[in-house]
């Protein structure tokens, strides 16, 4: 049994899921959860302003670290690049002080994160997120467009999840995007009152519509045959969407929910106070006050796709780390699923 860790340090949340692959005797093998933690840290907090990241949010992403650290030795994940991967994504990219965090991490787990490219983060949320759906009747059709809200960007992944399926000369991944508009970014550039004025939220939405024009540039949006969106203002909306009276990974774990009712959400999260907010049973503290900025996005990305709905998958970035670690190669031979789901 092969033990790894990935850890996702976005500008927003940090994540860990430590997993275990495990053979099975028809010669496939699974990815399975041994522990997935989530802490919004919220480590680009002004860096869209300032350049810089701040000793606070550099000391809770740090602590938050420490954490992991100790989760990865209890479950008997080796030091070393062999078995642990960190990578850190668009605050990162942003912050003239990357340096102080960068060592900060190796002295914690022994790793440096590696600062990959907005195409790079699609691609690894792409395979995350559709590799327990090899060899399964999904009832999803192909291309999968794969969206990833994060804190300070977005990815944009549309593909095959068997290449065998693609069209010729193409690998599974046809097209990869990243723009930076995500809902920590978006929240500080518009979205500055409680709640928001029509006039934010016409300026904010300006911003979004003007990065998915950018992202269309690489991106055919409108070929989707399936929308997929992971991360935590996807999976938020979808626990709100089933009117859950908490945050339930495995119910909204591939839950469809429909375009009219994503537009009705992001409505209602920018209309309503941050306390009012606060009271949503599936929210995460930490997304409070930018979930309506999250929900904005996804609500606008819909509607450009023209996408009848979207499914919320809980298995994103970090399950595509985790399975690169396991895996030589994606043409190994061996068929592959996951299992286990997590928080936003």
């Amino acid at each position: 049994m092969t033990t790894v860790a990935a850890v996702d340090c976005g500008t927003n949340s940090i994540r860990l899921l430590v997993s275990a692959l495990i053979g099975m005797e028809d010669g496939e093998v699974q990815l399975v959860d041994l522990e997935r933690r989530m802490e919004v840290v919220r480590l680009g907090q002004g860096v869209d302003r300032t350049g810089e990241f701040t000793p606070e949010a550099l000391e809770r992403t740090f602590a938050a670290l420490r954490t992991y650290a100790e989760l990865m030795r209890e479950n008997g994940v080796e030091p070393g690049p062999d078995a642990v991967r960190m990578v850190a994504t668009s605050a990162t990219r942003d912050a003239g002080n990357r340096e102080e965090f960068i060592e900060g991490v190796r002295g914690i787990i022994g790793v440096d994160p590696e600062v990959i490219t907005g195409d790079e983060e699609a691609e690894l949320s792409f395979i995350g997120a559709t590799a327990e759906l090899e060899g399964t009747d999904s009832g999803l059709d192909a291309p999968f467009l794969i969206v990833d809200i994060g804190g300070g960007s977005t990815e944009f992944v549309l593909g095959h999840r068997d290449p065998q399926n693609a069209p010729a000369d193409a690998g599974p991944v046809r097209a990869a995007r990243s723009v930076d508009i995500g809902c920590v970014r978006l929240a500080e550039r518009h979205l500055t009152d409680d709640p928001p004025s029509a006039q934010q939220i016409s300026a904010a939405t300006a911003d979004v519509d003007a990065a998915l024009d950018e992202a269309a540039a690489t991106v055919p949006l409108e070929a989707a045959g399936s929308l997929v969106c992971v991360a935590g203002t996807a999976t938020t909306v979808a626990g709100i969407a089933l009117d859950l009276p908490e945050y339930d990974p495995e119910r909204i774990h591939h839950s469809w929910v429909p375009a009219e009712r994503v537009h009705e959400i992001a409505r209602e999260l920018l209309a309503m106070t941050h306390g009012q907010r606060a009271a949503i049973g599936v929210m995460h503290p930490g997304r409070v006050d930018v979930i309506g900025a999250g929900a904005l996005i996804l609500s606008r990305v819909v509607t450009r796709t023209g996408a009848a709905g979207f499914v919320a998958s809980e298995h994103d970035i970090l399950d595509g780390i985790a399975w690169g670690l396991c895996l030589d190669s994606p043409e190994d031979g061996a068929e592959h699923t996951a299992e286990g789901s997590g928080g936003a």
